[in-house]
């Protein structure tokens, strides 16, 4: 299935124009015309090569925000027809039979990790052949229905792309770690990631404070229900939220100081991370042994949860707050993206501006 899309042609290179090749549908396979892809910062970090150990295929076609329309599907599928409002996030695949996969935890597939859904390797046939999976900066996609989500009624397929990574990504460990009446949780950062924390956590009934290096933030962050807002350039605020929070979860994908935060969380407290850093951190063990205090890390969700996040956020009404470009602006965002310039998340609108020279195009 020839398709079109933007790709990275090398490590560091600027997106352009590219014509690709899709597997062919197979029985168990949805084929979906792309309407919307969000940009995620960890494209930003894949297109640039900078997670050591990571895999590097290129050429590149970013994206793991999918929203769409189902154009086809193969004559074993079940679950979705002609016309459906889908999804794609993350993941495309996994191995489907270690204990992870078996319990509604894909993301955490002990069988080799699961087939992201850009930049990794899918095998195709039983023959053990293999091809490189390329994401939704793109007008078409095929994915197996068991990684194809529902977009419920009432969720705009725009606002709702950010949601299978950023959405997800919040609702997991708030859901892991029972945020909600009585909890007093804390969202680092109010970007893509941070501001759904927010509004999930507001959501779930927890008293939610945001840690912003900025104040220009503030009145955006109790738009969406924080109930607080400190800034992290405070000196003071590391002083009045001593042993204050049952939860932080770090959305940054920059080296903080971790013992600074870790002295916030009360006995028991526990930090999330959910964003990665170029580098390694370090912290203090007496902060964690002295108040018996965790720190954890929390990777997307399995399918289950995030079909259980999009039905959730379309009971609350969440939606991605999102500034919506053209294809054709994806370098001037990722520029705008590391400088912190976007409120809250860029999204592509792939059907309205990606322009194909072949025959499977979805040009509105």
């Amino acid at each position: 299935m020839k398709v079109c899309g933007y790709a990275a042609q090398q490590a560091k290179s600027s997106l352009a124009s590219f014509e690709f090749e899709r597997r062919a549908p197979g029985d168990f396979d949805v084929v979906i015309d792309i309407q919307y892809c969000g940009i995620c910062h960890s494209d930003i970090h894949q297109v640039n090569n900078e997670w050591e150990g990571a895999n590097a295929f290129f050429p590149m076609v970013p994206g793991h925000e999918i929203t769409g329309i189902v154009s086809d599907v193969g004559t074993k599928v079940t679950r979705y027809k002609k016309g459906d409002r889908v999804a794609v996030g993350c993941m495309v695949d996994s191995c489907r039979k270690c204990n992870a996969c078996t319990n509604g935890l894909e993301q955490y597939c002990e069988g080799g990790g699961p087939v992201l859904t850009y930049n990794d390797e899918e095998t195709i046939d039983d023959g053990g052949k293999k091809i490189v999976t390329q994401g939704g900066y793109s007008n078409k996609i095929v994915v197996d229905e068991n990684y194809v989500l529902s977009v419920p009624q009432g969720l705009p397929l725009d606002k709702t792309a950010p949601l299978l990574c950023a959405g997800i990504t919040l609702y997991s460990p708030l859901m892991h770690w029972k945020a909600g009446p009585g909890k007093k949780v804390a969202i680092i950062g109010l970007g893509g990631l941070g501001h759904m924390g927010v509004k999930i956590a507001h959501a779930l009934g927890a008293e939610v404070t945001v840690l912003s290096h900025s104040v220009k933030k503030q009145e955006d962050a109790k738009r969406m229900g924080a109930d607080k807002f400190y800034a992290i350039s405070n000196p003071d605020t590391f002083n009045s939220l001593a042993g204050y929070f049952d939860l932080i979860i770090n959305t940054v994908s920059v080296n903080l100081d971790l013992n600074k935060y870790l002295n916030l969380l009360k006995l028991d407290g526990s930090m999330v991370l959910v964003g990665i850093p170029e580098n390694q951190m370090q912290f203090a063990p007496p902060l964690l042994v002295g108040a018996r205090r965790s720190v954890a890390g929390s990777g997307i969700g399995g399918i289950k949860e995030t079909q259980e996040m999009l039905n959730f956020c379309q009971k609350n009404n969440i939606t991605c707050d999102i500034e919506k470009i053209s294809i054709d602006k994806v370098n001037e965002a990722y520029k705008r993206v590391l400088n912190s310039d976007v409120k809250y998340r860029f999204v592509i609108d792939i059907a309205g501006s990606l322009k194909c020279n072949n025959n499977n195009n979805n040009d509105k």
